[in-house]
């Protein structure tokens, strides 16, 4: 993702951090990460624009939040997101594994130190590296 014309330079690194973002297989991430721009404030920056997909004006807190607005529009027409930013079709990267203990809670398992969360609960499950807190998914094999 890349934008042309007359910008504030600083807007080059987040197009950089959001592609790297849409590379990611489950949609809900990127709709994530654009939903907690949607409010990013910037000092006397809010100014009125058009709403994507229509033909009313609303005020936006800044340029970030217009962008990431506009971005969730684009993904909602391709059908990817809904215009809140949340996946039409999930993919179950995202979900938090159930508990198989019956009481409907995710079971957090005591093992080695997680290098994602820091928490002491990565397991060996299924031949890999399983965080039981994060869901993080190490070394296989």
């Amino acid at each position: 993702m890349w934008l042309s014309g007359e910008y504030p330079r600083a807007l080059d690194g987040l197009c950089k951090i959001l592609s790297l973002d849409m590379r990611v297989l489950d949609p809900a991430w990127i709709g994530m990460k654009l939903r907690k721009l949607l409010d990013f404030p910037e000092p006397l920056g809010d100014f009125m624009a058009f709403v994507p997909g229509s033909k009313k004006q609303q005020t936006f807190p800044s340029t970030v939040s217009y962008v990431a607005r506009l971005i969730l529009h684009r993904y909602a027409m391709l059908g990817i997101l809904g215009e809140d930013g949340l996946p039409l079709q999930q993919m179950g990267m995202m979900q938090q594994p159930l508990a198989s203990s019956g009481r409907g809670q995710a079971r957090i398992m005591p093992g080695a130190r997680c290098p994602e969360c820091a928490n002491t609960t990565l397991i060996r499950k299924d031949g890999c590296d399983y965080c039981t807190a994060c869901g993080f998914t190490g070394v296989c094999g």
